[in-house]
């Protein structure tokens, strides 16, 4: 066994006792040991606080954001120190065989390595979450890229660590990548198809964190809460969660909601299919008996109508008047009433207009409340809606 430069100091201090040499060196390697630690949590407790009160100084309100990350970078960066006066102070202060020396040696250069490349991935996390922070980063979102950055890091660390056990040069690992590219590519397909697909999206804006989007062939059908290298995850509105692959997204085709989320309103569009036997001329006794049961100038201008107008035409009308009327439909996006192509079933006339209200429960109420009206009003103009009899022919008694 080969003395350490410690051992020497303190072998003395067993001289005379049986076996000194052997009490010298678990000494020497306990003492050695208790520095490492003791310089570890030295390190642990000396820099958090200094890089926290720095961060406090530059965003105050970010620090509690980020202390996770920075807990976990600074645990890192104290590893790599005592790696390296590990590895620095080794034959001075650890007394070993060559053979030991060397495994010892090895394993030291091997965490070096694995805690380097955990430092780098703490880094770019601390500053992907910087990044999230600023109000821009919802329209670009980086999250593929950090992941990618990782990986890199990763598979250089892990050559490294090849070259080291082999004691090889590292461009003699890369080398020999070339001969094994096809299944490289057949491992890291979705990556590298991801990677890709994450640029374009980033680029061309496609998808953002809090977007709306429907996906139908994987069943995915609301909000965006991840943008990762292999997948995007969408909550769907009954809360379940739908993994989608990350190039899915730019290969086929999805739906995006954010347009009119960003838009003065939500679309409605909806169709009364209108019995075509109870449609005739408005006669002036039918327009008395419309104008008794509502004022019809309110909704409808006497110089717009034809000398021979329909009781359907006036009911498109007073529709029409009514959504311009209403004061939760936007009247500067696109608003009429239009009559489709007659089907078996009936003529359907069709409501269209925007909801200046965007959130889905008032969307939805407020088409309830429109079609409840039109419907009630059918009467008044004396028309029918269509529908398919049933199996009872006449209301019970």
């Amino acid at each position: 066994m080969n003395e350490s430069q410690l051992q020497t100091l303190i072998e003395p201090w067993f001289e005379g006792m049986d076996q000194a040499s052997l009490f010298s060196a678990i000494t020497a390697t306990g003492l050695g040991m208790l520095a490492i630690l003791l310089l570890y949590f030295f390190l642990r407790s000396l820099m958090l606080p200094g890089v926290q009160s720095l961060a406090a100084k530059l965003s105050p309100e970010r620090v509690t954001m980020l202390a996770p990350l920075l807990q976990k970078l600074n645990r890192r960066v104290a590893g790599i120190i005592c790696c390296v006066v590990f590895l620095a102070f080794f034959q001075n202060v650890f007394p070993s065989t060559e053979l030991v020396g060397g495994v010892v040696r090895t394993l030291a250069q091997m965490a070096l390595i694995v805690y380097g490349g955990f430092i780098v991935s703490s880094v770019v996390s601390v500053g992907g979450a910087i990044y999230n922070q600023f109000e821009f980063a919802r329209e670009v979102p980086i999250q593929g890229l950090i992941q990618l950055v990782k990986l890199v890091t990763f598979i250089i660390c892990a050559i490294l660590i090849f070259s080291l056990l082999l004691e090889k040069s590292p461009t003699y690992i890369i080398s020999g990548f070339g001969a094994i590219a096809a299944v490289t590519m057949l491992v890291f397909k979705d990556t590298i198809l991801g990677f890709v697909a994450s640029i374009q999206i980033a680029a061309n804006r496609l998808v953002t964190y809090g977007d709306w989007i429907q996906v139908d062939n994987y069943g995915a059908d609301g909000e965006v809460i991840d943008l990762g290298l292999n997948t995007v995850k969408v909550r769907n509105w009954d809360n379940t969660i739908t993994t989608i692959p990350t190039y899915m997204l730019v290969a086929g085709s999805f739906k995006n909601w954010r347009g009119m989320q960003e838009s003065g309103g939500r679309r409605i569009k909806r169709s009364l299919n209108i019995d075509m036997n109870s449609i005739r001329l408005a006669d002036e006794a039918l327009q008395q008996r419309i104008s008794d049961s509502i004022n019809i100038d309110d909704y409808v201008k006497a110089s717009n109508l034809p000398e021979q107008v329909t009781n359907l035409g006036l009911f498109r009308r007073y529709a029409e008047g009514y959504l311009k009327q209403h004061e939760r439909i936007n009247n500067e996006l696109t608003l009429m009433v239009r009559e489709m192509q007659p089907l078996n079933h009936g003529l359907p006339i069709e409501f269209y207009c925007f909801s200046a209200d965007k959130r889905w429960i008032s969307y939805e109420h407020l088409q309830a409340e429109i079609m409840d009206h039109l419907l009630a009003m059918l009467p008044v103009f004396e028309l029918r809606p269509y529908q398919s009899i049933t199996g009872q022919m006449s209301s019970p008694n």
